[in-house]
């Protein structure tokens, strides 16, 4: 007996969101699942193979394998695509990183943590920023070069120096706290930015800005507000912190 079905506009009926994030992340989603509002608003991800070791060149790598892994998205319309790594974004390039997305989803708008960072800290009207990451020097100095090309003022830096993408996930939100505090005392600033989709910021973030009042952008954050607000879904969402409630 052949069955009688109907059909609708499937999950989506808000946005289709779509993220690249790396094999070796073991944070993105689990922020994500939590940030992204689920009436209507559907999420796929696809991971990207990455070596162990973070480095510039290890990073540089990923670019070639961009759109093998956005074919794997199911076969929707989306509004929005983001690139789930802050540093590779930096060592490639943004438009590099959506040259690389389009090619296989074309039409889509595109963004990384990157770029999502800069939108943030334009909104809210931020120039003078504190800088934490866990990223091994070269790394880190190539994202404090973007930001600074960006109009961004670095008053203070810090960074947990670490090249193993398992240990950074690894990294206590409490230390990520303790190290905000570190980094907003060496200088005054309009906000500090936490890079890395892999560090566990999201729980941190509302109880940091009540302490030092000033916002805190991260990775994950910063990005899932930009593709949610790239896809035109306003939602104000003050638990995770400031960005969420423009």
């Amino acid at each position: 007996m052949k069955l009688a079905f109907q059909t609708d506009d499937g999950i989506g009926t808000r946005a289709n969101l779509g993220v690249i994030v790396l094999a070796a992340d073991e944070t993105l989603e689990h922020e994500f699942k939590r940030m992204i509002p689920d009436d209507g608003v559907a999420l796929y991800v696809s991971r990207i193979p990455m070596a162990p070791d973070i480095r510039a060149d290890t990073l540089a790598e990923m670019e070639a394998k961009i759109p093998d892994t956005a074919r794997l998205f199911p076969a929707v319309a989306f509004d929005a695509i983001g690139f789930g790594c802050t540093s590779a974004a930096t060592v490639i390039g943004p438009a590099h990183v959506a040259a690389a997305v389009t090619s296989t989803c074309p039409g889509t708008q595109v963004s990384n943590p990157l770029t999502a960072i800069i939108a943030a800290a334009k909104a809210l009207k931020t120039r003078r920023i504190g800088f934490v990451t866990p990223y091994v020097a070269d790394v880190s100095a190539q994202m404090r070069e973007a930001l600074q090309a960006a109009g961004l003022e670095i008053t203070s830096f810090g960074s947990f120096e670490e090249g193993d993408d398992r240990v950074v996930a690894r990294i206590t939100p409490d230390s990520i706290l303790s190290a905000i505090e570190n980094v907003a005392a060496k200088a005054p600033c309009d906000a500090i930015v936490v890079s890395c989709t892999n560090l566990r910021c999201l729980d941190i973030i509302a109880a940091a800005e009540r302490q030092l009042g000033i916002p805190i952008i991260s990775s994950n954050q910063a990005l899932a507000w930009h593709l949610l607000r790239l896809a035109g879904i306003r939602s104000k969402r003050p638990e995770f912190g400031q960005l969420f409630t423009l």
